[in-house]
């Protein structure tokens, strides 16, 4: 629709008027400027009186702006002005969010963000053990530090309280992965934008390996004990020992993973990530077909409401301590858990004489170090290797007197 301009009593402002819109008792009107800047004739809208424009305004406008175009100093243009304003508040709420991200504390980030994510995506026992590090050992040195001010030194100060407490080296190691997701989960999100401390400490050295293995007359004891007292505690204590399954495998068992014809179990979600198989000896065959056996998506080894085992029973600890196989016992190495059983397994293994690839198969362990510390158990293995090594010699010497040489006729 055509509008009807109107002059003012200011060079370059003009206005027109709502058909409708009323401003107090007049006609609501919209105000324009024309000016020349730069060599180039401009014109532009600038707003209705009801949004504060007025011809006196209007004219301030184009002063300021015929001016800037004379100076070289500031917008020349409404547009350029809205553009400069524009980005002066972006500048201005980034600034904001800057200082937002360097004020951010630990225990913000940990509390707020980082440990309800943690709740939802990893086992409890691994969230509760962060919890207890972070309550125990972070938060008296971290809780109320910004992230960009934490640096090695209070990492080391960690450290050094923990071994004073005397924790393990592995302890110190796991509480300082804690602060180092922290610190990743910030920088993902945006919350933290520097290079994450832990990266500069030296983790302490540990060798938390498990050295202590039940003998056979150990094992027979401690099956027969617990069968007395949970007969399910025992199933699952035969299953880790004859298969080397972990406890976490044993929980989560279905009996769609177990083929008795095969005499194998299939294990998923295992530590490692991957799927491996299980072989079953009779004994555990037995205690398996012992078993009430479901639908295939249900569990082997169910908790008394039906539901997955969380952690290993109070049975098997209680159990062990009356046979007293940690008395006296400092060194966490030597302490007989239920963890023990696969470690017995394994030894069990290379006691036999068999190869350490093919325990490490067994085993589920990603790497052949791992299993290296069972070498040591199977000497007989070593002899046998020397003695081929010899036979080859022996065998070699034996050809080289049988080649007839041309020098010897």
């Amino acid at each position: 629709m055509a509008v009807t301009w109107n002059k003012t009593n200011f060079p370059g402002v003009r206005y027109y008027e709502h058909a409708t819109r009323k401003h107090g008792v007049q006609k609501d009107k919209y105000f324009a400027i024309r000016f020349q800047a730069c060599g180039k004739r401009r014109e532009e809208g600038l707003g209705w009186a009801s949004e504060g424009w007025s011809a006196a305004k209007a004219a301030q406008t184009v002063a300021e702006l015929k001016k800037a175009a004379t100076t070289g100093e500031g917008a020349t243009s409404l547009a350029e002005k809205r553009q400069k304003a524009e980005e002066k508040r972006q500048a201005e709420a980034e600034a904001h969010a800057q200082a937002e991200r360097d004020n951010v504390t630990f225990e913000h980030v940990f509390l707020d963000s980082y440990f309800p994510i943690a709740k939802k995506n990893k086992a409890q026992r691994s969230w509760q053990k962060e919890d207890q590090c972070y309550r125990l050992w972070i938060a008296p040195v971290l809780a109320d530090k910004p992230l960009k001010d934490i640096a090695p030194i209070h990492l080391e100060r960690i450290k050094k309280n923990m071994a004073e407490a005397g924790r393990a080296a592995r302890s110190i190691t796991y509480t300082l992965a804690v602060v180092r997701q922290v610190f990743n989960f910030a920088r993902d999100h945006d919350l933290f934008a520097g290079q994450n401390p832990v990266t500069k400490i030296k983790k302490p050295s540990s060798d938390n390996r498990r050295v202590r293995f039940l003998s056979h007359e150990e094992a027979d004891r401690l099956l027969a004990a617990l069968a007395e007292k949970s007969p399910q505690v025992r199933d699952m204590a035969l299953l880790s020992l004859h298969c080397g399954l972990r406890a976490g495998e044993i929980f989560s068992l279905t009996w769609g993973d177990v083929d008795m014809e095969r005499g194998v179990l299939t294990l998923r979600d295992t530590k490692s990530g991957k799927t491996r198989a299980a072989i079953l000896t009779d004994a555990a065959k037995a205690m398996l077909a012992d078993r009430e056996r479901r639908g295939p998506a249900d569990l082997v080894f169910p908790s008394e409401t039906g539901e997955k085992v969380g952690q290993v029973s109070q049975t098997f600890i209680k159990t062990v301590n009356a046979f007293g196989f940690n008395d006296g016992v400092t060194d966490a190495r030597q302490k007989v858990v239920f963890h023990s059983l696969r470690h017995t397994f394994a030894s069990w293994l290379a006691e036999a004489g068999t190869d350490l690839y093919t325990i490490q198969q067994l085993m589920g362990h990603q790497s052949f170090a791992m299993v290296q510390r069972y070498a040591h158990l199977s000497p007989d293995t070593l002899r046998r290797a020397v003695k081929g090594l010899e036979a080859g010699m022996d065998a070699a010497k034996a050809r080289d007197k049988k080649v007839v040489r041309l020098g010897d006729q």
